[in-house]
């Protein structure tokens, strides 16, 4: 459901970075519009989720899992997939994330996250959330024990400072500005309370707030 309502805000014509976990569903969304998946591996127009017969091992997105290819498709290094994405050649960036900040911050890798000493996420996430103008984040709303992923503060190790332009989550849609976080959509039967008693920072409840339409 996240992976849709995301993909539903992305142009067509637009060159996308698929993140690790739930963005990379975004890629069954999209089938038939104009819109180019780069792969940092080394792939651009990468096409769906391969399965049985469609799979081969060197056709992969950033979670490892078998993609299809589109006609067109090319390869090429990851130097070279690292200059799209460093020359700012990449239209939109979705990525999971462990927290968003009220400020537009996002932290996606777990690097010592907490004291924990995990390592993990470090590197390339950082130079997709700096490449692109537009910064989306698909995640949950809360953690597994209902704590708040949308927070005042980060706690976890910053990927990018007010980069974020958008968050989707399994409750809502909220867009970043500089006065706050707008809170815009809904999920159906949920109220604007019950966003923000899962939500640290203070939302701006939108003019036009709707329910979220899939």
């Amino acid at each position: 459901m996240i992976a849709l309502r995301t993909s539903k805000e992305i142009r067509d014509g637009s060159y996308v970075n698929l993140g690790i976990g739930i963005p990379t569903l975004i890629s069954d969304w999209i089938q038939g519009r104009d819109i180019v998946l780069q792969s940092e591996i080394g792939m651009l127009k990468t096409g769906p989720l391969a399965f049985g017969e469609e799979v081969d091992q060197d056709l992969i997105n950033a979670s490892c899992q078998a993609v299809t290819e589109l006609r067109g498709a090319s390869y090429f290094d990851i130097f070279e997939s690292f200059n799209m994405i460093r020359g700012g050649h990449i239209d939109v960036v979705v990525v999971g994330a462990y927290q968003g900040g009220g400020k537009g911050d996002c932290a996606v890798s777990s690097n010592c996250a907490r004291g924990m000493g995990a390592i993990g996420g470090i590197g390339g996430s950082m130079d997709l959330c700096a490449g692109t103008t537009n910064l989306f984040i698909a995640m949950e709303h809360t953690t597994r024990d209902g704590e708040p992923r949308i927070v005042r503060e980060l706690t976890y190790p910053a990927t990018a400072r007010g980069k974020v332009r958008m968050v989707f989550t399994d409750l809502a849609v909220i867009e970043v500005t500089p006065p706050g976080l707008i809170l815009k959509e809904v999920f159906p039967g949920l109220s604007p309370e019950d966003i923000q008693s899962v939500t640290e920072p203070v939302l701006i409840v939108a003019e036009d707030l709707k329910e979220m339409e899939l």
